[in-house]
């Protein structure tokens, strides 16, 4: 019972007092090629031992059980298995719980009851940030504890600044920067998303987020801003994605437009703390998101195939031009273009588009609402669900987030990289001639 299997195959302890509850996530779980329940407990006892016997590569623990609470028995195993990645799970989801949980060593928080993607995506995205990249899993005595930052951690990030724009309603920016955020985040490098949408942002809808703290708590003390203020204000989703939240009411993005440097500070004082800086914007250019735009190593310009869209696309273009922005860090974005062939003939097709715009398009993503809508409804990242990676849009998402991140993390590491937009005509167009 405690032989480990394949590589593939990801083997789960499960620790609940309730045999029930025990029973269905084992149901849930055992649907998955990839999972295997190797042994479940009912006290804390119990999943400290069969911890030590079963050495599981993921175990799901119930904060409340009858001798000892889930948190010390957390800390108890990640003593002694380090490389193993502990998911807390409770029917509370007060903020305090979920920063214990960290504290103690979990490497992700699931409030009960959690959907079926939730719980597979938070598996799989805690077995690939907490499993060793080599030797045995014998070598826990020379591993640090996971909740200790390892010198990978404690140095500088590449501080990447991802701004995401479209002059456009509805163009879908906000699935964008979620996604390319969930995506990018990946073993040794640090994420946030930033949803600067001050009035009518979505991201906690797109990923329903309780959101407790938000940069309002921020911009009064930017100046004094140090990193342990910062993190009280970030609200963590299950997959393990960091956010900064916006205003949670509209009339309150005054006390954030108010001052239109206080954001673009805040992300200049923390950037150094991560790789990938993703910021969602509204389609207004005020002052702040102009100076976002002039922090941004890159902006993601997102258009759609409508006329209106391209035409407010170029208007832009021609603005940042006036305004002398760096016209390289700038990728064009073909955004919800419909798989439908007959529908895309009332489409404005990307090789007119990139004519007119005379801006090369770097990425096309084709259009399916229904996935995304779905996506939206169970509250998670699209590109987490790993059945769909390989259909449209997913299978794009991914590629543009794996293209980001090979051009510029190399950067952080002093070998100079460039993502230049290649022509339409060099990559090939989802559908065309079908």
């Amino acid at each position: 019972m405690g032989s480990r299997k394949a590589d593939q195959v990801i083997t789960i302890l499960l620790v609940d007092d309730i045999a029930e509850l025990r029973n269905s996530i084992r149901k849930l779980l055992s649907m998955e090629s990839d999972f295997e329940v190797v042994g479940m407990a009912g006290t804390g006892h119990e999943g400290l031992a069969l911890a030590k016997e079963l050495k599981p590569d993921i175990i799901i623990m119930d904060i409340n059980m009858p001798d000892i609470d889930g948190l010390q028995v957390t800390t108890r195993i990640i003593n002694l298995l380090p490389e193993t990645g502990i998911i807390i799970m409770s029917a509370q989801d007060d903020k305090s719980y979920i920063r214990q949980a960290m504290v103690a060593g979990a490497k992700a928080f699931l409030t009960k009851p959690s959907t079926m993607d939730e719980l597979y995506h938070t598996v799989r995205a805690v077995y690939s940030r907490a499993r060793p990249q080599a030797g045995p899993s014998s070598s826990s005595a020379a591993r640090p504890r996971p909740a200790a930052q390892s010198p990978q951690d404690q140095r500088i990030r590449a501080g990447n600044i991802i701004v995401v724009y479209s002059p456009q309603g509805g163009a879908g920016c906000t699935t964008i920067a979620i996604n390319l955020a969930a995506e990018l985040t990946r073993e040794n490098c640090r994420v946030l998303l930033v949803d600067a949408n001050l009035q009518f942002g979505d991201v906690g809808v797109f990923l329903n987020l309780s959101v407790r703290s938000t940069m309002v708590d921020l911009v009064e003390d930017v100046d004094d801003l140090d990193l342990e203020h910062f993190e009280d204000a970030i609200t963590q989703h299950n997959s393990g994605l960091k956010v900064l939240m916006g205003p949670p009411r509209p009339e309150l993005a005054e006390k954030v437009t108010s001052n239109p440097d206080a954001l673009p500070n805040i992300l200049s004082k923390i950037r150094s703390e991560y790789d990938f800086i993703v910021v969602d914007t509204s389609l207004h250019l005020d002052d702040m998101a102009l100076s976002l735009m002039d922090l941004a190593t890159r902006i993601i310009l997102v258009s759609t195939p409508t006329l209106q869209s391209v035409k407010n696309v170029r208007f832009v273009l021609d603005l940042f031009e006036k305004l002398t922005l760096s016209m390289e860090k700038i990728l064009l974005i073909f955004n919800r273009l419909p798989l439908d062939p007959q529908l895309r003939k009332f489409a404005i097709t990307p090789e007119k588009a990139q004519s007119f715009l005379k801006q090369p398009v770097h990425t096309i993503i084709p259009a399916d609402e229904q996935m995304m809508s779905e996506a939206i409804r169970k509250g998670i990242p699209v590109v987490g669900n790993k059945r769909d990676r390989d259909k449209s849009p997913v299978k794009e998402l991914v590629a543009f987030a794996d293209s980001l991140f090979t051009a510029l993390m190399p950067a952080a590491q002093g070998e100079p990289s460039r993502l230049d937009g290649k022509p339409v005509a060099a990559r090939a167009i989802p559908g065309k001639g079908s």
